[in-house]
């Protein structure tokens, strides 16, 4: 089976590749616009006739779109998201080969979800924000195309290789910056959310299942568990080795809050703590905290505002219904949360 793979550099990409060329049936080419591509092409700018050129050379049996952005303002996601979506479908469309499509998605096409709630595929879309609304958008495109095609909607993906800026990656940055330094507490904000963190290695298997599989629409891809990501922390405490003490530091909507793993900063008689907290001074002086106190409005403006109560517009609670998955590709997770931070540790650690 010869397999054209988009975004083979990116975080859920890299590891779709490494499963896709452990399978001998598969011969696999990777398009994208880094040097390490077989081919590279710019999905945003580049022409759908252009691409279908490339198709009916190729001649895949099934193209799997890893590609797009997580960051940036509305006009970049739409262009990386939306538009770079409308150009495979096109091309597929022009092209010959016949290619079924497999579409990476993104739980954020949801938006927030009624606690103690799983969400299944039949759920009305209620994006929060303009990367769930550019996702959204491509998976209306992909559905609508008439293509041989499914869309896997990816909940919150965890394990090697997770993205230093995102909540995970930086909650291990902080805890290793606190080990470093000696810190005996560490004080966290913004864990008070439930998410489904799946590995992205169960990923990168359900991406395979599907490129086999006739399965075609939405399938949710997580682990039908919601985790609160406090309680993720206590658990990359203890994988670390971590013993010092966690503090919450968690405010109503729209309160000014650190953020998980802000630089640490010390001068003198004045401590930060790894997550931006004002502390008590080196003189046993009590310092205001950034966190909802009026009195001093220099150190509040010191602390960063940040989405409540976590950054994907998706509300304090998601869960994925995954009986969709087990039932039309077989497929279910089978890597515990605890190994991926365990992998997102040992990545944090290493660094110098």
């Amino acid at each position: 089976m010869r397999v054209l793979l988009i975004g083979a550099n990116g975080y859920i990409g890299r590891f779709v590749a490494d499963r896709l060329l452990a399978d001998p049936a598969v011969q696999l080419t990777a398009l994208g616009r880094g040097d390490d591509a077989d081919v590279r092409f710019d999905l945003a700018t580049g022409s759908p006739g252009a691409l279908t050129r490339f198709l009916d050379a190729v001649h895949p049996g099934v193209v799997v779109n890893c590609a797009g952005a997580t960051r940036g303002g509305a006009r970049e996601l739409t262009r990386h998201n939306t538009v770079a979506v409308a150009t495979v479908c096109e091309a597929l469309r022009r092209s010959g080969c016949g290619a079924r499509l497999v579409q990476v998605g993104c739980s954020a096409e949801y938006g927030p979800s009624q606690p103690g709630s799983s969400t299944a595929e039949d759920a009305v879309p209620r994006p929060g924000g303009p990367y769930g609304v550019s996702k959204l958008a491509a998976t209306e495109l992909v559905l609508g195309s008439g293509l041989d095609a499914v869309v896997l909607r990816v909940f919150s993906p965890a394990g090697p290789g997770t993205p230093a800026g995102s909540p995970l990656g930086r909650l291990a940055e902080a805890m290793r910056r606190a080990m470093q330094s000696g810190d005996g507490e560490l004080r966290l904000g913004g864990l008070g959310a439930q998410r489904d963190f799946i590995d992205v290695r169960d990923v990168a298997r359900a991406v395979h299942a599907a490129s086999l599989s006739a399965a075609q629409g939405v399938i949710n891809i997580g682990s039908g568990r919601a985790v609160r990501l406090r309680d993720a922390a206590a658990t990359l405490a203890r994988v670390a080795g971590y013993g010092g003490a966690l503090h919450e530091l968690d405010g109503p909507p729209g309160a000014l809050r650190p953020t998980i793993g802000h630089p640490r900063t010390e001068s003198l008689g004045h401590r930060v703590d790894a997550l931006g907290h004002h502390r008590t001074d080196a003189l046993g002086h009590h310092r205001p905290e950034a966190l909802g106190h009026r009195g001093d409005r220099a150190d509040a403006e010191h602390a960063a505002p940040v989405a409540y109560p976590y950054p994907d517009g998706c509300g304090s609670w998601q869960q994925a219904d995954v009986r969709t998955a087990r039932d039309r590709l077989g497929w279910r997770p089978r890597i515990a949360l605890e190994e991926s931070l365990a992998d997102i540790w040992m990545e944090a650690a290493c660094r110098i």
